[in-house]
């Protein structure tokens, strides 16, 4: 298949690659799972407690791998799940789970800081704005996908 990428594409697919490499190796040097230092980053950002449904959005993956590192964490004692009026939950962390994420979460947090500073506001806030615009640009432009059929599929999508 041929496929025109351009030049800076492809660099942006490599440094995030890079990236999300760089993000796993840190996880598994932490002793954790990917999903594992997610949520254990998610509670650090909210303060320790989170619906679980802002987890879940907020992470990027998939409800059912959130829910497997939630088990595995609740299982070890690090988090707990509290009824949130309705059907809503709020996963919350233990005082042994506040001890772990110190230890995990809240230094990639720190690194991630020193980073910015080093930067300062301006460089910060341009890179904050552009990931911001990619990030709108590519939510409207993949809603396209919505509208189309999957392969093997009949009908239409996306309408009713």
């Amino acid at each position: 298949m041929e496929l025109y990428i351009s030049k800076e594409l492809r660099r942006f697919n490599r440094l995030l690659g890079e990236l999300n490499g760089l993000y796993h190796e840190a996880a598994v040097r932490l002793g954790l799972s990917d999903s594992g230092m997610s949520v254990l980053y998610i509670l650090c950002e909210e303060g320790g407690a989170c619906p679980l449904s802002k987890l879940v959005r907020q992470s990027g993956t998939s409800k059912q791998t959130i829910n497997s590192a939630l088990r595995k964490l609740e299982g070890e004692g690090m988090v707990r799940l509290e009824a949130a009026g309705g059907r809503g939950k709020t996963v919350r962390l233990t005082g042994e789970g506040q001890a772990l994420a110190g230890r995990t979460a809240a230094r990639l947090i720190r690194l991630e800081d020193e980073i910015f500073a080093a930067w300062g506001p301006e460089a910060s806030a341009e890179y904050n704005q552009m990931t911001q615009r990619y990030l709108e640009d590519f939510r409207e432009k993949s809603r396209r996908f919505q509208q189309e059929k999957r392969p093997g599929e009949s009908g239409r999508r996306g309408r009713k």
